[in-house]
């Protein structure tokens, strides 16, 4: 049985926390915690308590960044799951595997080429291993299209992609109200969303990017759009604002954010519900990418953060024929993106999401295609499945190749940080400057 420990105990944390405790506590075993606000490390602990219903004098051990080493010491860890803010993720995944423990983190793996390098220098001497969770790939329609284009080969060799994802004004927002929006903390949205999208491109693709080349701008959020909009009134913060404004998150109109969030500000001075069209917005929310792979497929890709719908259309061109995916998808709890179970609370008002995934051979019939678990809640219901296979030891081979290793991680982050440093210069940036190979 291996023990783990997470650093960082926000809201993705408790997807991994709820697993380990429950639907695997045969196969794994949470021994220790770890977060720099004491209020939400109380918070996990007390949530492993009822979890595992022991009682109140036998609270899992856990403390802050300072005593993460000694935490692994004393806990005999094995492996450290890392659920922190994006900007100190190599931090932790160097310190674990310095301390002996393998890793698992949440996507992104890091931010930029510096702190790239620097884990993989880690990793190579250390030799320990580092796994990034990619659910996406586990979702039974990212499968589906796994199988059709290198299983089948459905389409022949692929020669272009196009690829636009849309977050709406619910979900899209929410990224402008937290640490998000500062770019030095998550990379804006080509590294810290936009990974999943490169990542399954690469796995699609069973390619490497070589070439990358973006333009991108704030066209919507932040406080100068919302001017020249005409917009004249900005509450300071969401909590306590106007209920009708569509675009804030009043923390203490619900329990489990006023607990997470608001009631531990007074220890680290985080505020979770910034104002969407205030100052100090450092990403971009409309963006566009142009990627070359190494086997020669180009690829198209545009992300927008303000549309009226949510999900993705994807059109891929092959010597062979053509693969159209569309996937329209619903968002639920606005502003919150909880991973606590609340992000699926509207399961019962219907689909999910409505997938469309259409074979269009150069000559032949069209193929209309229906993936199995299209309504799954859990992304998809890639959630599940990616947590059994972290956990479960019985697992069944999978001849798909959906775990992700650190190269998976690398090359997944490797386009949207060549993505920005194309942004600051206006010209193609080489993979290999990102990576150094």
């Amino acid at each position: 049985m291996k023990r783990y420990m997470i650093i960082g105990c926000g809201a993705r944390s408790y997807m991994y926390l709820k697993a380990i405790t429950t639907t695997f506590s045969r196969q794994a075993e949470l021994v220790a915690l770890c977060d720099l606000n004491p209020h939400r490390l109380s918070l996990a602990q007390e949530a492993v308590r009822r979890a595992t219903g022991v009682g109140a004098d036998e609270a899992i051990p856990g403390g802050g960044p300072a005593d993460f080493e000694d935490l692994i010491r004393k806990c005999s860890v094995d492996t450290v799951i890392v659920t922190t803010m994006d900007r100190t993720h190599d931090e932790y995944i160097v310190r674990a595997m310095e301390a002996g423990c393998d890793v698992i983190v949440e996507k992104p793996l890091t931010v930029d080429a510096r702190r790239l390098a620097r884990i993989e220098e880690v990793r190579q001497r250390t030799g320990r291993s580092i796994r990034v969770t990619f659910n996406y790939r586990y979702a039974p329609r990212n499968s589906v299209i796994r199988e059709l284009l290198q299983v089948r080969r459905a389409i022949g060799a692929i020669k272009s992609v196009h690829f636009e994802w849309l977050l709406d004004t619910v979900h899209g927002a929410d990224y402008f109200r937290r640490w998000h929006r500062d770019k030095k903390n998550s990379g804006g949205l080509l590294v810290h969303k936009a990974t999943h999208h490169f990542d399954l491109m690469n796995w699609w693709l069973a390619d490497q990017p070589e070439t990358v080349y973006a333009s991108g701008a704030l066209v919507y959020y932040g406080r100068e759009n919302a001017e020249a909009r005409g917009i004249t009134r900005f509450p300071d913060r969401g909590t306590g604002a106007d209920p009708a404004d569509h675009y804030t998150l009043d923390l203490s109109r619900d329990n489990e954010l006023k607990q997470m969030y608001l009631e531990a500000e007074k220890y680290d001075g985080y505020r979770r519900d910034e104002h969407v069209f205030g100052h100090y917005i450092s990403i971009e929310d409309d963006l566009s990418v142009l990627v070359r792979y190494r086997g020669g497929t180009r690829m198209t890709y545009h992300l927008t953060a303000y549309s009226p719908w949510e999900g993705f259309r994807i059109a891929f061109n092959g010597d062979a024929g053509r693969l159209e995916y569309t996937v329209v998808e619903k968002t639920t709890v606005s502003g919150s993106d909880d991973d606590r179970g609340r992000s699926d609370a509207a399961a019962d008002e219907g689909p999910l999401e409505e997938v469309t995934i259409r074979l269009l051979p150069l000559s032949g019939k069209v193929e209309e295609i229906t993936p199995p678990g299209t309504n799954e809640i859990g992304h998809g219901g890639g959630d599940r499945r990616m947590l059994q296979d972290i956990f479960d030891p019985n697992r069944e081979e999978d001849p798909l190749g959906r775990a992700a290793d650190h190269t998976a991680g690398i090359y997944s982050i490797a386009v949207g940080i060549a993505g920005n440093m194309s942004l600051a210069r206006e010209v193609p940036v080489a993979i290999s400057e990102v990576v150094g190979r």
